[in-house]
């Protein structure tokens, strides 16, 4: 019988023997506890300070079609599951945010219906990729995890129950902000039971029945039985606060989204709609393509395919995503935010060499990718065997300029050959150039087709000059479109911060126009300027001549164009005579 102090909490001596014995048991009298004191103590508990997780969901205020936008600047086609994803996981969290704000959270409609949303799809369309970068977007914690691993151990309660307890710790130990974050489980098709099949079809069916609750609402306890960085934690929990440490999360507000190939469930639904068919109705069925017939899903069809009808009761939203065609996986290419390209590009900026890709280059990748007919991820491993000889020997080089041509794809080892031996360096240095151009000149289209976009998402006009900064920006550094134009709106900002630091140590109100803080901006990205740098030429060049003006006339307030800053002694020499004479 456990030892039971007044207060109700379990002696902390018997804790830590059990603890104890756990440990001897399980390292053989290797590992000991050494405890200062078992005394109550008080002290911050990690966990104990007001949640930040309210307060996020609070300011929470993203619409449908922002997240559409977002999602478009990363994702080729899939306009239909864009919008259902969007749609749906911004109603789900406005409508936590909603109740927090409104008070009124505790009040909860009977038999509430979470959103939990179930992907279809062939291999490497981006599913994943999709979800990471909404819940990016969101700011919540994300957990994903492949089903294979519940039906392969067989465990059933225990694994399922570790993805909440992963949420909290990608939520920094706040339970209220795990309480509202996502879990995703891909490969959700491997736990169907199959037909005609004995022996695996009980962890199966085991593993979809162990998520309904999580699924709908439960609570689940954070402490793991006979875990003993539980038993330490809730034995530290009780030295510090002389409570015991009942901690739970709660999944009513927790969004679940699954997803699958589904490989052989068009068969499924090809059975059922044959079944309802007459006179030539049957063999024209045969001839639909899967991706049609998925979009045919219905609930009996999954229940068919193997899922316990409760399973499928508690996924409503379906989302069904398109095969990407060959053109497809060259428009991926193409985006300025896809990791294939920008992956490589940094392997090799690695080792201090620019890379940039030809056009044509572009295209026979996305044909050969779409010839090993894995989506998208055949592009990492077409681009890899490609370039694999030329990050090998390069970097081992003074090279420091290499363009993926035809050429290079077709004969790699003669290219090989004649870049090393810099036999035709200037040629080679002018398809470099010229494929830099290239992408310059796609990425200034592309900012100024997005450009309202980018200037209300960061509160910065993008004028047709810096629509080239950003190009040029992206172009000279890797990293993703959105990244270039936060960089260059913290140069506008550092500008402003000049004006303002002018104003505090010189006493001078000074006001940079538009095309003086476009030339500010151009010394940020092309000369690595830095506002020390800045504010010590503009003292240098101005501030005798301002300070005259000032005490000749008392004005103290100034404006900075480009051409002032170009060529400050015929700025100042015409101010002066304006103003004094």
């Amino acid at each position: 019988m456990k030892e039971i102090n007044e207060d109700g909490t379990q002696d902390p001596k018997k804790i830590e023997k059990e603890l104890g014995e756990f440990l001897n048991k399980k390292f053989g009298g290797n590992v000991k506890i050494v405890s200062p004191s078992v005394l109550p103590k008080k002290g911050p508990i990690k966990g104990s300070e007001a949640s930040k997780g309210k307060k996020e969901l609070s300011n929470f205020n993203i619409k449908p079609q922002e997240l559409i936008d977002y999602l478009d600047q990363y994702v080729v086609k899939q306009d239909k599951a864009k919008s259902v994803l969007s749609t749906k996981i911004c109603t789900h969290f406005n409508r936590i945010r909603h109740s927090e704000t409104t008070g009124k959270g505790v009040f909860k409609i009977t038999g509430n219906i979470k959103s939990n949303i179930l992907m279809l799809g062939p291999t490497g369309i981006g599913k994943t990729y999709i979800i990471k970068l909404i819940a990016k977007k969101i700011g919540v914690p994300f957990v994903k995890a492949d089903a294979t691993k519940f039906s392969e151990t067989g465990y059933v309660g225990g694994d399922v129950e570790d993805l909440i307890r992963d949420l909290v710790k990608e939520a920094d130990d706040d339970i209220d902000l795990a309480e509202c974050g996502i879990i995703y489980i891909d490969e959700i098709d491997k736990i169907a039971a199959s037909p005609n099949v004995i022996g695996s079809q009980v962890s199966r069916t085991g593993v979809q029945r162990a998520l309904l609750k999580p699924m709908e609402e439960t609570d689940v306890d954070l402490k793991v039985p006979h875990d003993p960085v539980s038993m330490m934690q809730e034995l530290e929990f009780y030295q510090q606060t002389g409570k015991r440490n009942k901690r739970r999360v709660n999944t009513s507000n927790i969004l679940f989204i699954v997803s699958g190939a589904f490989t052989g469930l068009t068969d499924v639904i090809r059975r059922r709609i044959s079944k309802q068919s007459i006179g030539f109705g049957s063999n024209l069925v045969k001839t639909k393509k899967d991706n049609e017939l998925l979009k045919q899903t219905k609930a009996e069809d999954l229940v068919d395919f193997g899922f316990e009808s409760e399973f499928i009761g508690r996924l409503p939203i379906r989302c069904i995503l398109d095969t990407l065609t060959e053109q497809d996986l060259y428009a991926i290419l193409k985006m300025p935010n896809n990791p294939v390209i920008l992956s490589k590009r940094l392997d090799f900026a690695a080792y201090g060499i620019g890379i940039a890709f030809a056009d044509k280059a572009l295209k026979i990748l996305a044909r050969r990718a779409f010839k090993e007919n894995t989506g998208a991820r055949g592009l990492i491993s077409v681009v890899e065997e490609a370039l694999l000889s030329f990050e090998e020997n390069l970097p081992s080089t003074d090279i420091k300029e290499f363009v993926v041509t035809q050429a290079v794809l077709e004969y790699p080892g003669d290219e090989l050959e004649d870049l090393l031996s810099k036999k035709n360096e200037a040629a080679w240095k002018k398809q470099y150039e010229k494929a830099s151009l290239e992408l310059k000149s796609y990425i200034i289209k592309y900012v100024k087709n997005n450009w309202k976009v980018f200037s209300i998402r960061h509160g910065l006009t993008l004028s047709e000059i810096r629509c080239n900064m950003v190009a040029q920006y992206y172009c000279t550094n890797v990293m993703e479109i959105e990244d270039a134009v936060r960089q260059i709106k913290r140069f506008h900002d550092s500008v402003k911060e000049i004006e303002v630091e002018i104003s505090k140590s010189y006493d001078l109100n000074i006001v940079f126009e538009e095309d003086a803080i476009d030339f500010l901006i151009e010394q940020f990205t092309d000369h690595n300027a830095t506002n020390e740098e800045i504010l010590t030429k503009i003292y240098e060049n101005y501030y005798d001549g301002f300070n005259l003006i000032r005490e000749k006339t008392g004005k103290s307030r100034f404006f900075l164009t480009k051409s002032a800053l170009t060529d400050h002694e015929t700025y100042l020499n015409d101010l002066i005579r304006k103003k004094i004479t």
